[in-house]
């Protein structure tokens, strides 16, 4: 696929998705955001993926959107570019977060340099977000006189106390990566935070893919659910794999480890 802004790349069942503005720190523009999403909808039709990594080319993962461009731009281009603000469904400035959510395998983002608005909503989107130690992020869309409007209350809801929240939220300040990580906005820290993802896909894909991806949808239609909402929906995924082929395939890799010593057999 041919995408201006955006780069794909295999390492056996690994997808790296990159941000490709490097000379703009990715700031996220319209044919950014057209890419982002037409190649998060390409990887859903490939089942031979067991992991997706997004990360950003050059200083920064993404310094948010690129408000010059549209500012600067015509009143055509303006109305095109704030018309999705009246869709009565879920619009393109939100689908370019939470289209990560619709993929059946983890998706996981390597954050370095700034993460800023937009920028940091589409990490938000991310089942997993690992940063080095340097990188800075921000819900910075107040200080442009703005909310944020990318599924950043979807996002945020799951991982922060609303007050925690609404205090970011108010003051569009930038928090270094070691507050993000305490405040559970970042999942881990590392000085090397794509390899660090790589090393966490390998470990993801040892399990059964089935698994993984009903564990995926599981965790996220159950997290802000009520309780028998969640208590349902732990029982449909069972039902869907329990005695499937690779449910099989992994009790059976399972005995074969505690056979050999590797594993107590107490269960």
């Amino acid at each position: 696929m041919n995408w201006k802004h955006v780069e794909l790349n295999y390492s056996g069942a690994i997808a790296t998705v990159r941000l490709n503005r490097p000379d703009k720190h990715n700031s996220l523009n319209s044919q950014m955001l057209r890419d982002l999403i037409g190649c998060a909808e390409h990887l859903k039709q490939n089942p031979d993926i067991r992991a997706v990594i997004v990360t950003g080319n050059g200083p920064s993962f993404c310094s948010g959107m690129d408000l010059k461009e549209i500012m600067t731009g015509g009143p055509l281009k303006k109305l095109m570019a704030f018309l999705p603000l009246w869709k009565p469904t879920m619009n393109r400035y939100q689908k370019v977060s939470l289209v990560w959510r619709s993929l059946s395998v983890p998706v996981i983002t390597a954050i370095h340099g700034n993460c800023f608005g937009a920028g940091l909503q589409i990490a938000l989107g991310a089942d997993i977000r690992i940063a080095a130690p340097s990188s800075q992020l921000s819900i910075m869309e107040s200080n442009w006189g703005l909310v944020p409007d990318m599924g950043g209350t979807v996002l945020l809801r799951e991982l922060l106390p609303k007050d925690v929240a609404m205090e970011l939220t108010f003051s569009g300040r930038t928090l270094c990566a070691q507050e993000a990580n305490h405040l559970g906005v970042v999942t881990h820290l590392s000085d090397d935070p794509l390899g660090s993802a790589v090393e966490l896909c390998h470990e993801f894909s040892k399990q059964s893919p089935d698994a993984i991806a009903a564990g995926k949808k599981l965790l996220i239609g159950a997290w802000s659910g009520s309780e028998s909402s969640a208590l349902s929906l732990e029982r449909l995924w069972q039902r869907r794999v329990i005695g499937k082929t690779n449910q099989s395939i992994a009790v059976a890799r399972r005995l074969k480890k505690s056979e050999q010593g590797y594993i107590n057999r107490t269960w």
